[in-house]
C-alpha cells in the first residue's frame, strides 16, 4: 500500500533552500505546538466519543446503533489518516495536522445539527468527519520524532501522546456541562457537547496552521547523513519496507492489537454501565480514568523504550491487556469500581502499546519509507479499532460484556508469545 509520494518524488514537500537552520530549536518549538494542540484536540475527541455512543444509543433505541457511534468516528479515522498522510508527504505535517482538526470540526458541526434534530443517521454521519481530528492527533506523534535526536525519540513521541492527558481526562467530565450549556443558548442537549468540539478543533487547527513553521518534515527531508537517512537510494512501497522489515511488522502489529482491543472493551463499557443505572458523571468518571492510563504514564513508557528497547514495553503491553480483559470478564455493570480498574489497565496496554510500537517502527524503517509506513499504521489501526468497536456492539448484544472481556483477553495472548519468540538480533537498537 503506497500512502503517498517518497521523499525526492514530484510533489513532495522538500526543505526550502536558504540559511542553516538549528534543527534543535525548531524541535523545541514543534513540540510546544503539538503539545498544545493535543490538550485541545484530547478535550475535543474525548466529549464527542464520551457522549456519542450514549446519544446514539437514546436517538435509536438500540444498544448496537449506540456501539456503532464510536465504530463510526473510528472509520472516518482510518479514512482520514489516507488523507493526512498523503497531505503530508506533499505539503509537510503542517498542511497535513491542519486539515485534519478541520474536518474533525465540520464533523462536530454535523453532529451538533443531529443533535439539534434527534437524527441517529446524521449523529453517525457527522462522527465519521470527527475521525479526521482523532487522525490528527495521532499523526501528531510522528510529526515530535520528525526533528528529533535518535537517542530521544520515544520520549518526544511518547511527549505528544501525554498531552493529550489534559484534555482527553477533562474531556467525559464535560460531557453534562456541555449539554448544560447547549440548553442555556436554546439547543437540545445532545447539540451543546458537539459545540464545543467544533470550537476547540478550529482552535487546534489555528494553532497548528500558524506554529508549525519551518514544516518538521520538510526540514527533515532536507540533505542528512547518517544509517537511517536513506537519501542515497529510492523510495519503496510501504507494503515492501514492512516486508523488509521484521521489527517494524512487530511494531505496527501490537499499535493495530492495541487499538482493536481498546476500542472494544472501551465502546461497550458505558452501555454496560448504562444496564446498570449509572448516570451520565458516573460514566464519564470511569472513561476519565481509562483515559488517564492511556495518556498519563506516556513519557514513562517512552522513557523505558529509550533505555531498554520496544521489545519489553510491547511484552508489557500485551500483559497489560490481558489483564484488562480478565478484570472486564468478571466485572458487573454496578461493580464501578473493578470496571475502573480494568479500564486503567487497558489504558496503560493501549499507551505502551501505542508507544513501543510507533517508536519500532520509526526506526526500523528508513526516511524515504517513513512516511507512508506511519501513514499505513495509523490506517490499519483505526480499521482494527472499527472492526473492534462492530464486533464488541455483536458480542454484548448477542452474548455479555464478560465474553467480550473473555475474548480480548485471549486475543492478546499469541501476541504476547510472538513478542517473546521475537529475535533481539531481528530488532534494531534504538538508544542511538
Amino acid at each position: 500500500m503506497t500512502i503517498g509520494p517518497a521523499a525526492g518524488e514530484p510533489g513532495t514537500a522538500r526543505a526550502p533552500i536558504g540559511p542553516p537552520v538549528d534543527r534543535a530549536q525548531v524541535q523545541r518549538r514543534v513540540l510546544r505546538v503539538l503539545v498544545g494542540t493535543q490538550v485541545l484536540g484530547g478535550i475535543g475527541v474525548s466529549i464527542g466519543l464520551a457522549v456519542s455512543t450514549l446519544i446514539a444509543a437514546q436517538m435509536s433505541g438500540s444498544d448496537a446503533i449506540g456501539g456503532t457511534a464510536l465504530t463510526c468516528a473510528v472509520v472516518g479515522a482510518a479514512a482520514a489518516a489516507v488523507v493526512l498522510a498523503r497531505i503530508a508527504a506533499r505539503s509537510g505535517r503542517r498542511w497535513s495536522l491542519t486539515t485534519g482538526y478541520l474536518i474533525g470540526a465540520v464533523g462536530a458541526a454535523v453532529a451538533m445539527l443531529a443533535g439539534q434534530l434527534g437524527r441517529w443517521p446524521l449523529l453517525l454521519a457527522g462522527l465519521v468527519l470527527l475521525g479526521g481530528a482523532t487522525a490528527a492527533g495521532l499523526a501528531a506523534r510522528f510529526a515530535a520524532t520528525d526533528l528529533a535526536a535518535p537517542h530521544r525519540r520515544a520520549r518526544a513521541l511518547a511527549t505528544v501522546v501525554w498531552a493529550t492527558t489534559v484534555g482527553a481526562v477533562a474531556g467525559p467530565n464535560l460531557g453534562a456541562p456541555a449539554q448544560r450549556l447547549g440548553t442555556l443558548l436554546g439547543l437540545e442537549p445532545a447539540a451543546g457537547p458537539f459545540l464545543c468540539c467544533l470550537l476547540v478543533f478550529a482552535l487546534a487547527a489555528t494553532l497548528t496552521g500558524t506554529g508549525l513553521r519551518p514544516d518538521p518534515l520538510v526540514l527533515a527531508r532536507a540533505p542528512a547523513t547518517g544509517p537511517d537517512s536513506g537519501a542515497s537510494r529510492p523510495a519503496i512501497s510501504a507494503r515492501a519496507a514492512l516486508r523488509a522489515a521484521p521489527a517494524a511488522r512487530l511494531g505496527v502489529a501490537g499499535i493495530v492489537l492495541c487499538h482493536l482491543i481498546m476500542v472494544g472493551l472501551m465502546s461497550m463499557t458505558p452501555v454496560h454501565m448504562g444496564h446498570g443505572g449509572a448516570t451520565l458523571q458516573l460514566v464519564g468518571l470511569v472513561i476519565s480514568l481509562h483515559v488517564a492510563g492511556m495518556y498519563a504514564l506516556s513519557p514513562v513508557f517512552g522513557w523505558l523504550v529509550d533505555r531498554a528497547g520496544s521489545r519489553p514495553v510491547l511484552g508489557m503491553a500485551a500483559v497489560l491487556l490481558v489483564a484488562a480483559g480478565g478484570v472486564g470478564s468478571i466485572a458487573s455493570s454496578q461493580q464501578t469500581a473493578l470496571l475502573s480498574v480494568g479500564l486503567v489497565l487497558l489504558g496503560l496496554g493501549w499507551s505502551a502499546g501505542l508507544v513501543a510500537g510507533s517508536a519500532l517502527l520509526t526506526v526500523a524503517v528508513p526516511v524515504p519509507e517513513r512516511t507512508a509506513v506511519q501513514g499505513l499504521a495509523d490506517v490499519s489501526m483505526n480499521v482494527a479499532g472499527a472492526v473492534g468497536g462492530i464486533v464488541a456492539g455483536l458480542t454484548v448484544s448477542g452474548a455479555s460484556f464478560g465474553v467480550l472481556g473473555v475474548g480480548c483477553a485471549l486475543l492478546a495472548l499469541p501476541y504476547l508469545v510472538a513478542v517473546l519468540l521475537a529475535r533481539p538480533r531481528t530488532l534494531p537498537a534504538e538508544a542511538g
